[in-house]
């Protein structure tokens, strides 16, 4: 096996697509367990039975990468929620600003 593949490309595309699919399903358990299931294939079809080994490590980082990218988000969505409240109590709503009082139907650009 190449040791540069398995220590360092399959682990920074795994924290990528991890990232990237936290954004579409918002859930970090649906995002390891997506990922350790395509592992789980390319283990057996591609490499050996010693990569099992990495393929838990590996479904275990897409869970951490997932639950970090969730938190980022949640912050930037407090920050904004945080900005538009303070505007909507000043008047101070702009063409940009769109401002609601329905958390899940605010849209933010």
């Amino acid at each position: 096996m190449n040791f540069l593949l398995l220590l360092f490309a399959l682990p920074i595309s795994t924290i990528i697509i991890a990232s990237i699919l936290e954004t579409i399903l918002k859930s970090p358990i649906k995002v390891a367990a997506l990922t350790f299931a395509i592992y789980l294939i390319v283990a057996f079809s591609a490499f050996d039975a010693s990569f099992l080994i990495y393929v838990i490590l590996y479904t275990i980082l897409a869970f951490v990468s997932a639950v970090i990218t969730r938190a980022i988000i949640g912050l930037i969505n407090d920050n904004n929620d945080e900005s538009c409240e303070s505007n909507q109590s000043n008047n101070n709503c702009s063409q940009n600003c769109i401002c609601s009082c329905n958390r899940s139907n605010r849209y933010y650009r």
